[in-house]
């Protein structure tokens, strides 16, 4: 499980230094491609392939199906961790979440998302007041 937030920062070839908590789960790959709020997700290998089994289940006949698939797959790149943590972002991917040197890298439990620190902050400040006044329950028997 994937908890807390990391401020890394992106070198000039468009790498990241995972967390150093997140290594271990991810050392054997990972597939890191577009998330929702223009924040990228980052899988491990094996929730991946779980994923794209449970959406290989969906109508290929349904248009939102074929709209999530292209866009969720289309950009998806499978990577190694270096010996030093570090993964390559690919350059589609930096832009479509705006990344530039300060990163924001929170753990969402079963991903990771890389969001630019600014996007993140913002995001946070819209947020965390409905969180903190929510009154029903979002998850049905969590809490």
């Amino acid at each position: 499980m994937f908890l807390g937030t990391h401020h890394p920062r992106l070198d000039d070839k468009g790498r990241l230094f995972l967390p150093a908590k997140f290594r271990k789960d991810l050392a054997g790959g990972l597939v890191v491609t577009r998330g929702q709020e223009r924040c990228l997700y980052v899988f491990s290998m094996a929730e991946f392939e779980r994923i794209t089994g449970e959406m290989n289940k969906s109508p290929v006949t349904a248009r939102g199906v074929r709209d999530f698939q292209r866009v969720f797959l289309s950009a998806a790149s499978d990577e190694i961790p270096d010996k030093q943590g570090r993964v390559t972002i690919p350059a589609v991917l930096r832009e479509y979440a705006g990344l530039d040197r300060e990163c924001t890298v929170i753990g969402a439990g079963s991903r990771v998302e890389v969001w630019a620190t600014a996007a993140w902050e913002a995001y946070l400040a819209d947020t965390e007041e409905a969180f903190s006044e929510q009154s029903e329950e979002v998850i049905p028997g969590l809490l």
